[in-house]
């Protein structure tokens, strides 16, 4: 793969909110900061102690998690949660085959081991299983399955 990021030719890219994980987490937020600010009012210090890492957890779950940006290019398929902190790639030519396939609920959202592999996902449970050349198996959840197997069909291969 080339290191030059410039040199890859962009196929598709295409970015899915997590608008209800944003919702959450922003009410949780207020909620804590409403608790915080009682506390910190009367200058309790075990309130501090409790409140600071709450905050500190939910906003870094925020500003990772609140996107899933979906990127094939002339090399690999390639993701990346949030503002980039979290990210991986596939080389293209160790990706045997996809399909659309629905989630179902209990699987959830974020980046875990399910039954069908590992699940990157940020919102609902539309996804395209990536299998590889290794027959492991990834779950890449989207809003735009049809769009994203498109890009994966037209991209040349090498043999």
């Amino acid at each position: 793969m080339s290191s030059d990021p410039s040199l890859r030719q962009v196929r598709y890219r295409h970015t899915q909110r997590a608008d209800l994980l944003l919702l959450a987490i922003g009410g949780a937020i207020a909620i804590t900061l409403l608790v915080g600010s009682a506390a910190f009012a009367g200058r309790d210090p075990i309130a501090f102690a409790i409140v600071t890492p709450v905050l500190v957890v939910l906003v870094v779950v925020l500003a990772l998690f609140s996107s899933l940006t979906v990127v094939v290019d002339d090399e690999a398929l390639r993701i990346a949660f949030g503002p980039g902190l979290l990210r991986h790639a596939w080389p293209l030519d160790h990706i045997r085959g996809w399909q659309a396939v629905r989630n179902p609920w209990w699987y959830g959202w974020g980046i875990h081991l399910t039954p069908n592999g590992w699940l990157y996902n940020v919102s609902g449970s539309e996804a395209v299983e990536v299998v590889l050349s290794d027959g492991r198996r990834r779950r890449i959840g989207t809003d735009d399955p049809a769009g994203l197997m498109a890009a994966l069909e037209a991209v040349p291969r090498q043999t």
